[in-house]
């Protein structure tokens, strides 16, 4: 199998793997944050929270900043091992040569 085959496969399995879930599973996708709040109700009707959001911003909004969250985390993850990884050839070099 050559690496254009094994890719475009790899490829596909992802796709599959992401849509399939989507298209067969019916349901709410909501949060853990509407969860709890009604949880919390559900268990001490009284309970009045503590403080309040500041700004509390549209769903497409929050969405589009917790992916952006996301990213930067796995650009941040994705630097740190290739620093890493780069010291260490680096230092193999380093070795090498001597």
């Amino acid at each position: 199998m050559t690496n254009t085959a094994k890719n475009l496969f790899i490829l596909t399995a992802v796709i599959l793997l992401s849509a399939v879930p989507l298209l067969l599973v019916e349901g709410d996708f909501g949060g853990a944050d509407g969860a709890a709040e009604e949880l919390i109700g559900t268990i001490a009707p009284a309970y009045v929270p503590w403080i309040s959001p500041l700004l509390e911003p549209p769903a497409e909004t929050e969405s589009m900043l917790f992916a952006l969250q996301a990213a930067a985390g796995a650009g941040f993850i994705g630097y740190v091992f290739g620093y890493f990884k780069g010291r260490a050839a680096k230092s193999k070099e380093g070795k090498d040569a001597s």
